[in-house]
């Protein structure tokens, strides 16, 4: 919803700018140079990256749209209660975890899953280490797939400005004075589409993205950190205490009651 509305904000701020000099919407609206600028621009996006990456661009930009960040301290908590379970328990007591329950990340289900399997340590952290690794190169992927159309957008821009004032220059001799700044004002529309479409849209998707990758590079660490601790029986406390600074000093409070008394599992 916050993506939306900047969106509204960013078009709707230069739409009434316009109509405040004096300008009216249909000017603004123009084919030819939307096929030039969009057209182009998914050309070289398309010759830049294979086929199999443009095809998920609709998850790309459901995920720039939609995604939302879990709350660290509720992951440190379940981390914390899980501990305690396990040290009543045994590790047996959270095979339903990775089985049953649907509310945790599925990321934290495979960390445990191998954790019940009885896997090393070594190999749990080499394998959700992978896992990790795919997951940012899928967001890069992402991010550079907006990046190529936002520094592109504004090159087809200008060429498509280029190609009207060649048109319009070519028949001046015999052209109509009284259409002659309507069709100026068609060719510089090209440019107008190629930087609007580049700095309100594809570049702050861009970014945006980059920012959801961090976030998320920073949940599957610690994440990573809680199910490498699980494995080596670390007492709750201390699983917290370390855990925690990944909040960069945010203090937090986890229920001790629900940790003595084995209370239900937070959700995630």
């Amino acid at each position: 919803m916050g993506a939306l509305i900047a969106l509204i904000i960013g078009f709707g701020s230069m739409i009434i700018g316009f109509m405040g000099e004096g300008g009216h919407v249909g000017a603004l609206i123009s084919w030819t140079p939307a096929v030039i600028v969009f057209g182009g621009t998914l050309g070289s996006v398309l010759l830049a990256f294979p086929l199999e990456y443009i095809k998920n661009i609709g998850k790309i930009l459901k995920v720039s749209f939609t995604a939302k960040s879990k709350d660290l301290t509720t992951i440190i908590g379940y981390f914390s209660t899980i501990a305690a379970k396990v040290k009543r328990e045994g590790v047996l007591s959270i095979e339903s975890e990775a089985a049953d329950s649907s509310d945790v990340d599925p990321f934290i289900k495979k960390g445990i899953q191998l954790i019940v399997d009885g896997e090393s340590y070594e190999m749990i952290r080499d394998t959700l280490e992978l896992e990790m690794d795919a997951i940012a190169e899928r967001h890069k992927t992402g991010a550079a797939i907006f990046n190529s159309a936002g520094g592109t957008a504004p090159t087809m821009g200008i060429v498509g400005t280029v190609l009207g004032l060649v048109h319009v220059l070519g028949g001046l001799a015999d052209a109509d004075m009284s259409q002659l700044g309507a069709s100026i004002s068609s060719a510089f529309l090209a440019t107008l589409y190629g930087l609007a479409s580049a700095n309100l849209v594809f570049l702050p998707i861009a970014t945006r993205l980059k920012k959801i990758a961090q976030k998320e590079e920073m949940e599957k660490e610690l994440i990573l950190e809680g199910i490498l601790m699980l494995q080596q029986g670390v007492r709750p406390n201390l699983i917290t205490e370390k855990l925690t600074g990944f909040l960069n000093g945010t203090e937090i409070v986890v229920d001790s009651s629900n940790i003595e008394e084995g209370k239900a599992v937070p959700e995630l």
